[in-house]
């Protein structure tokens, strides 16, 4: 399935959200700049707020595949392509290269959100969280958010996308109460593929988007 925007996408997928959760306590959570656009057509339906997990990736020495994903709180989820045991070897070998990595990479995140593209989690507790991006080749980003809510008592894990791998998908049914995904693909290519319009704004604008939702919202 192809879309011709984000816009679009996203508008398609809150005519499936809206029948539910239109008078429900919401809050919608982008993963990726892309998700921010989707998530936008969500929250304006749903009257809720939106806001966005940044999520950057840890990279260790001749390994092709990220090791962790990290917030800019901190919390760490690590990628579920390395077995336990890997991840116990790399992290000893690696340690304080890990630690570099995490403070320089939530440093990197702080300097392009600001304070204002992001909100903290009191604000989401008690609510139905819907977890959002413009499309999930893999769900390291969903394990990585799903460590991110742990300590926060939220009603529902909702997890909406446009499009999504099979594996993805898979994943999302273990971490999430409820699915809405307008397309599984069997053999997902780059998710700017899927769309005709490549309409993911600059940052600036990105935070923007955010702070005027929450404005509305509070």
């Amino acid at each position: 399935m192809y879309f011709a925007s984000r816009v679009q996408a996203g508008r398609m997928l809150a005519n499936h959200l809206v029948q539910k959760y239109r008078y429900e306590n919401c809050a919608v959570v982008a993963l990726d700049d892309g998700g921010v656009v989707v998530g936008s057509q969500i929250a304006i339906a749903l009257h809720c707020v939106l806001t966005m997990l940044p999520i950057s990736e840890i990279h260790l020495p001749r390994e092709p595949v990220s090791l962790a994903g990290i917030t800019v709180s901190g919390t760490m989820a690590y990628n579920p392509s390395y077995s336990r045991g890997e991840v116990e070897e790399m992290t000893n070998e690696f340690r304080g290269l890990i630690e570099q990595e995490k403070m320089a990479e939530m440093h990197k995140i702080n300097r392009l959100m600001g304070q204002g593209g992001t909100i903290g989690r009191e604000l989401l507790r008690g609510q139905n969280i819907i977890l959002v991006s413009d499309g999930f080749k893999d769900a390291f980003s969903l394990d990585v958010a799903a460590e991110f809510l742990k300590p926060i008592a939220v009603e529902k894990l909702i997890v909406a996308a446009p499009l999504s791998s099979i594996s993805a998908v898979d994943r999302m049914h273990i971490l999430a109460d409820e699915i809405y995904c307008l397309s599984v693909v069997a053999e997902y290519m780059d998710t700017p593929h899927y769309y005709d319009k490549q309409d993911i704004p600059d940052q600036e604008t990105i935070v923007k988007t955010i702070e005027n939702i929450i404005l509305h919202w509070q």
